[in-house]
């Protein structure tokens, strides 16, 4: 028996990880199908929504003087003016209404509103 061996080409090395990652791609689409990532016009309301909120937050965290009141009292207040924007985000993003998805999107704007307070004031933001 004469088996003669075939010379590997770059073809023959690359389909199988190329087919691993064709596959693996399709895969990973339905993924995002639970969070409701699958529809581009309800990504693209929920991007505006965070955006929306993100504006508000910047817009009413003003400059003030650092003894006038603290970061965080400050941070709370433009927060509270941001709340429909807030609100309209939940409601996007949590339709479901999980009360854990609520506190972290409510802690994220709390804790954005504080970063745009310290930017507000020219300190610092790690």
């Amino acid at each position: 028996m004469n088996i003669r061996a075939r010379p590997r080409t770059a073809l023959t090395v690359l389909a199988p990880s190329l087919l691993a990652l064709l596959l693996g791609a399709c895969n990973s689409v339905s993924v995002f199908k639970g969070a409701g990532l699958s529809d581009p016009r309800l990504a693209g309301r929920i991007e505006r929504a965070y955006e929306a909120r993100d504006k508000c937050l910047a817009k009413n965290a003003v400059p003030s003087g650092g003894g006038e009141a603290g970061v965080s009292s400050v941070a709370e207040a433009v927060s509270l003016a941001c709340l429909p924007e807030t609100n309209q985000l939940i409601a996007l993003t949590n339709p479901h209404q999980d009360p854990r998805v609520t506190q972290e999107i409510m802690k994220d704007s709390d804790a954005k509103a504080v970063r745009y307070v310290l930017l507000a004031r020219g300190e610092s933001v790690n």
